[in-house]
């Protein structure tokens, strides 16, 4: 058999129109977007991964997230305390 085609970590085909390509690659190249797989399911044998177009957080939404996490930690601390 033929190694190359088992390799997991070899060049996959992605099966779109060359202008939707172009159009993704324009996106995350120019305007600092980035592509997600947002599922992966299984037909008839072939893996299909629907893709999404994503711009990261920016400074103050990690801040918010951040303080967000700490207060709600800080409640399950004192319910801890009090049961």
């Amino acid at each position: 058999m033929d190694k190359t085609r088992w390799d997991p970590v070899r060049v996959r085909k992605l099966l779109l129109h060359r202008r939707e390509i172009e159009r993704l690659v324009g996106a995350t190249a120019e305007k600092g977007l980035s592509l997600i797989p947002l599922r992966v399911y299984f037909v008839h044998g072939l893996a299909k991964v629907e893709l999404g177009l994503a711009r990261g957080k920016r400074q103050y939404e990690k801040r918010q997230a951040i303080a967000q996490r700490e207060h709600q930690r800080e409640m399950e601390r004192e319910l801890g305390r009090r049961r």
